[in-house]
């Protein structure tokens, strides 16, 4: 074995060098319907993953309750689904715009403490959550968002390639966790679960990565 090969084995990966200067952070969002540009965003919440010894595990977690945006749509349907009630009195949420404010400044403090280049959305069907993130940007004309705006990763494709399960339920009770039922459809819990997922899988295939990357 080589000088770099002991280098390698000797020194975990650090996030950034993980995912090429990404920074993997959970979201989900519960939202008045499918429509990204008519639909209302109720919630989202956002889990930030740290690695440590070259395993991957969900940190601080976020989340915000939001005011419907004047003029959207909110589905019954789906409220019935999240269990929302949009103008409870005593539902302490904020405008959209100032928890987006709040989150990414959380997450821009990630990104720079993990020497990382920017964030990269992860999700459950990620292009739904990502699709309602950049219409809520873009109509708040929202600064400086620290996310990718159209890369994402995706726990659907996680779950089916690692666990054989693209549901997140079931993608979740292959990991060896319990689902809560009661607790789904919660922007904070759904997020969590699907850090769960995420982090299984890429620790899942730790040995692989590593071994592509010792230099011969």
């Amino acid at each position: 074995m080589n000088e770099a090969q002991c280098s390698a084995e000797a020194k975990p990966p650090q996030i950034a060098e993980r995912f090429r200067g990404f920074l993997p952070v959970v979201i989900d969002v519960e939202t008045g319907g499918f429509n990204a540009q008519s639909d209302a965003l109720l919630e989202i919440a956002a889990v930030v993953l740290r690695l440590s010894d070259g395993e991957l595990a969900p940190a601080q977690s976020h989340r915000y309750l939001i005011k419907p945006y004047a003029g959207l749509n909110i589905e019954p349907a789906s409220l019935r689904i999240t269990g929302i009630d949009p103008w409870h009195p005593l539902r302490a949420a904020m405008d959209e715009a100032d928890a987006l404010r709040e989150l990414f400044r959380h997450v821009r403090r990630e990104v720079r403490e993990a020497d990382c280049k920017r964030a990269i959305l992860v999700g459950h069907n990620a292009s739904f959550d990502l699709a309602f993130l950049n219409a809520a940007v873009e109509r708040n004309d929202v600064k400086r968002n620290p996310f990718h705006p159209f890369s994402s990763f995706d726990t659907a494709t996680v779950g089916g390639m690692a666990f054989g399960q693209t549901v997140l339920r079931h993608a979740v009770e292959a990991t060896g966790l319990t689902w809560d039922p009661d607790r789904a459809h919660s922007a904070l819990y759904d997020a969590q679960m699907t850090a769960h997922l995420f982090c299984a899988g890429v620790n899942r295939f730790r040995s692989i990565y590593e071994s592509s990357t010792v230099t011969e």
